[in-house]
């Protein structure tokens, strides 16, 4: 028997300090930055973005999440078998941010281990799930993208510390024998990892180079439009459909105009498409479940529609998912 993950649970969380786009324009014009609510949303349509308590790590963000999409599935703890994070903020060098979150949900015994693509994360995340699930090495996953960005901010570039925000999303996927992921693609060129990227590491007890992001603006948009679009074809052919058979689309929650070029390359009416990046701005790894379980819990996406997922990040990383509710 053919065996498909098939995606039975989405959950999500944001951490409780929202900052309105006003609310970081007076803290930032205290550092000698200044910024507006009009400058931001014209460029990249975020109105709001929620930052982590000094306390909260990627692992307290993904445990409410993870909570709601296993609630949500009908699952305990004790039927998930394989725990996938996607993150770019893990809680420690090691042990991973998944074995930690493995151990918060009382779930040990299943593989549990992190996944580094950037924006891309959660995309990676769940076609490794599906791989897995498909060759019998899992039954039940939880996959997650969870990440606190605030704390990699350079927050005297106005350029990208109004850009990004915390959260965390996840969704449990089941073995069954009715089609659920229908077509997964992924793919890096390291070439272009200084257009985005995050330059420090940590040796002998010090840090050593800027651990703070940085991204080219507008190299980054170059490369992201184009490749979402041959990702998204990729999946599509992979899988027999055209795009016109896409219900919905959900690309990864950075820019609205990103947003809008795909969908307009793709000729996929922006109705269809799942925006949430004016409420969380780019949460990486977590703005795609974040935007999924929105979308699920709102009613617009219904049992036995095709959903596409797509994603881009730092790396240079990107690729997507196609998926039957």
């Amino acid at each position: 028997m053919t065996v498909f993950a098939r995606l039975i649970g989405t959950g999500s969380y944001l951490p409780e300090r929202r900052l309105s786009n006003a609310d970081l324009a007076t803290e930032l014009a205290r550092k000698g930055v200044e910024t507006s609510d009009e400058w931001i949303v014209e460029r990249t349509g975020i109105r709001a973005r929620h930052f982590a308590a000094e306390q909260q790590s990627a692992s307290d963000l993904a445990l409410p999440a993870a909570q709601a999409a296993m609630q949500a599935a009908s699952v305990t703890a004790a039927d998930v078998d394989l725990i996938i994070v996607a993150t770019s903020t893990p809680d420690m060098v090691f042990p991973s941010t998944a074995a930690l979150l493995q151990h918060k949900l009382g779930a040990a015994g299943g593989a549990a281990f992190d996944v580094q693509a950037v924006c891309s994360g959660f995309v990676y995340a769940v076609a490794v799930a599906d791989s897995m699930i498909k060759t019998g090495a899992a039954k039940t996953a939880l996959v997650v993208g969870a990440e606190v960005f605030s704390r990699i901010l350079d927050f005297s570039d106005r350029t990208t510390c109004v850009l990004f925000g915390d959260g965390a999303g996840a969704v449990v996927l089941r073995g069954d024998s009715h089609a659920g992921i229908l077509a997964t693609d992924l793919h890096a060129d390291g070439a272009h990892s200084g257009i985005l990227c995050t330059p420090g590491t940590v040796s002998g007890g010090q840090i050593l180079g800027k651990p703070l992001l940085h991204m080219d603006g507008q190299a980054v948009f170059k490369l992201a439009v184009g490749v979402l679009e041959d990702t998204a074809r990729a999946s599509l052919a992979k899988a027999g459909l055209g795009a016109d058979q896409v219900d919905w689309l959900i690309p990864h929650q950075a820019n609205i105009r990103i947003m809008q070029s795909c969908a307009k390359r793709l000729r996929i009416p922006l109705e269809k498409v799942v925006i949430t990046v004016d409420q969380h701005g780019n949460t990486s790894a977590a703005s795609i479940p974040l935007a999924l379980d929105t979308a699920v819990r709102d009613g617009r996406i219904r049992p036995g529609q095709h959903v596409l997922l797509e994603g881009v990040g730092g790396g240079f990383t990107w690729g997507s998912v196609l998926l039957k509710t």
